[in-house]
């Protein structure tokens, strides 16, 4: 049992069911499991005292203890489900958009359903990304029968480089888009060996006790599926990210005969796609947009140029399309954007003569109403392409006034006023702007609230579990389930970490599933540049304070024998104040140190750690009172 610590029986109460929802535990004690956590309960999540992880394998104790990549990983093992029940567990994507990774456990055998990031918050300043906590999986690493992938956003496979290697290395299946899209990337990261096996939705997979299949789904990029878990609890299935599109773009439309079929064989639990459920109707098809967009292109006097998300691949593939039935030529400016399309036209995905496209700079040897640009930065980041387009910073673009610039994409949340940004400074410019707010040029990639009522009916589930979304999200996607007749203890919204775990009634033979109120570590794992894991919470809150107050650096020269201020002090500012426009707030606050050093004991030596702490707390009261600001403080000391 390792270090595994039995616990006592669950305490009771009225019903001898979890607060919240789902079939009591059978009776009797509960096998070795983790500490729980009261329902409902959350960690704090910004500006609390949350321990945010920095290794995909660690955990923190209660003090905070930063356990590094570098194989100081967490000592604390967690026990498996006991007895005969299967263990479902999401690791990221029930508080967020992003970070999607979803475990399933039954006795020895562990199956991952995605291996997602996470775009940081604006308070985590410096940070790349944020991938999945996989502390529970310590000491359990050999039971990792496998990594199935829905489909090709980073949200639901950025996490592979990093977490892949420090769980064993097990095998990751995923459809072809999907598959070239990590291959591709595994180039950035060559230390990193990672064996991705290529599958069809008609694939069957043997991974340790669970039977997997895959069910046809749209989205907004190709080799999309839902993920079918056949378990000895009952059936599990996994929608991924999806839509109903009865028109879709280089892809069949969704599998509903398959989907009925699996609902007729019976599902004991559907984790379904929250993003858009709460928003009424069905879900635009991909072909609206592209008659759309023909529209525009056939109209516009001058240039094209369409910022829109690389991974966006059934609206990269009809841009382009529409453009060379349109005898324009087509440059592609984006890192990102050159890659997937080189991989979705190595698998056949986009049909367009080579001829057709140009390099970015031979743009200007073309006129320009013949010419479409497709490029990344629609979110207005700031050193992709369109904001480089924007300000005259890109090498060979450069708005014009007959340009039309078109936003075919959403607005990631958060992301609003960087992209209205962007948008003045092409309005100033008097090219011809477009966004989803005016014509129908973006169709989303998610349900809308008939299409989630159209996926339960199919599918019938004994129990729903809204997931992929901030948990106002969730409980929209749930009500929709509400709406439908599934009662609210057989809806389970869950957070992150949360523990659901289902089994056979001994005496109905039938499936139960209950949600736990115990939780395993979802802590946050921050990937900065090279670095995984060396972002500590501490780190964070510093960062935050240099970007909220700036700093003072305080210079001192000591004697020491006495601890004797000698000269003056030196004091330098960051991002607090302008020096040459506050010059009598300096002389103050080098009066102020002088006074606080004028009470140290000269028959002592000089304590170097105690003159700093004295100054860094004198200064900082000086400081707050004569401008109601907190900069950080760091004193030097120099002994002579």
């Amino acid at each position: 049992m390792g270090n595994f610590k039995p616990r006592g029986p669950r305490p009771p109460n009225s019903n001898n069911r979890p607060p919240s929802g789902g079939a009591p535990h059978p009776a009797g004690p509960r096998p070795a499991s983790v500490t729980p956590r009261p329902a409902g309960s959350r960690p704090p999540y910004r500006g609390g005292n949350q321990a945010r992880s920095s290794n995909p394998m660690s955990n923190r104790s209660a003090a905070g203890t930063l356990k590094t990549h570098e194989g100081l990983v967490s000592e604390q093992t967690f026990a498996g489900p006991g007895g005969e029940h299967v263990r479902v567990i999401v690791l990221g994507g029930l508080e967020e958009v992003g970070r999607n990774c979803t475990l399933i456990e039954y006795k020895n055998d562990i199956i991952i359903i995605d291996l997602g990031l996470q775009f940081p918050d604006e308070d985590m300043p410096g940070v790349d990304y944020i991938i999945p906590n996989m502390a529970y999986l310590k000491g359990k690493e050999k039971n990792v029968r496998g990594v199935v992938i829905t489909h090709g956003h980073y949200d639901h496979i950025g996490a592979i480089p990093h977490i892949i290697p420090a769980i064993g290395n097990p095998i990751v299946y995923a459809l072809p888009i999907a598959a070239g899209i990590i291959n591709k990337r595994q180039t950035d990261y060559p230390g990193s060996k990672i064996v991705v096996k290529n599958i069809t939705v008609q694939s069957e997979l043997q991974l340790g006790i669970f039977k997997v299949h895959f069910f046809h789904i749209n989205h907004n990029i190709p080799d999309s599926a839902g993920i079918v878990v056949e378990t000895p609890a009952g059936t599990i299935c996994h929608t991924g990210d999806w839509k109903f599109d009865y028109h879709p773009v280089g892809a069949p439309p969704a599998d509903l005969h398959k989907i009925a079929q699996v609902g007729m064989n019976g599902v004991m639990l559907l984790m379904g796609d929250s993003t858009n459920a709460g928003q009424p109707g069905q879900q635009t098809s991909e072909s609206v947009i592209g008659e759309e967009l023909r529209t525009i292109l056939e109209k516009a006097k001058g240039r094209v140029i369409v910022g829109t998300f690389a991974s966006l691949l059934s609206r990269v593939k009809q841009l382009m399309e529409i453009s060379e039935s349109l005898g324009r030529k087509i440059a592609l400016e984006g890192y990102s954007m050159k890659t997937n399309v080189e991989i979705a036209r190595e698998l056949g995905f986009i049909n367009i003569n080579p001829k057709s496209i140009i390099p970015i700079e031979k743009v200007g040897d073309y006129a320009p109403n013949k010419v479409t640009i497709i490029c990344t930065g629609a979110q207005g980041e700031q050193r992709a392409a369109m904001s480089r387009i924007a300000n005259d910073e890109h090498r060979f673009i450069h708005v014009e006034r007959d340009d039309t610039i078109i936003f075919s994409s959403s607005v990631i949340p958060g992301n609003e006023n960087t992209v209205q940004r962007l948008k003045d400074v092409l309005y100033r410019k008097r090219a011809r702007v477009i966004h989803k707010d005016m014509m129908d040029i973006h169709a989303g990639g998610h349900a809308k609230k008939e299409d989630v009522k159209l996926m339960l009916s199919l599918f019938k589930p004994k129990y729903y579990m809204p997931i992929e979304g901030n948990h106002f999200l969730l409980r929209e996607n749930a009500e929709v389930a509400y709406s439908m007749g599934w009662k609210e203890e057989d809806v389970f919204v869950a957070d992150n970490g949360q523990i659901i775990e289902f089994w056979k009634d001994a005496a109905t033979g039938l499936g139960v599933g209950a949600m736990t109120p115990e939780k395993i570590p979802s802590d946050y794992v921050f990937v900065d540049g090279l670095g995984v894991g060396d972002i500590s919470q501490v780190v964070l809150r510093d960062r935050q304070a240099l970007a909220e107050d700036g700093m003072i650096v305080v210079i001192t020269q000591v004697e020491k024998q006495t601890g004797r201020l000698v000269g003056e002090p030196d004091i330098v500012t960051r991002g607090f104040i302008h020096t040459k426009e506050n010059k009598e707030l300096i002389v103050e606050a080098g009066l102020a140190i002088r006074k606080a050093l004028m009470d140290i004991d000269p028959a002592s030596m000089a304590d170097p750690n105690g003159i700093k702490d004295k100054v860094r707390e004198e200064l900082g009261k000086f400081i707050f009172v004569k401008t109601q600001r907190r900069p950080m403080i760091l004193p030097v000391v120099i002994e002579v």
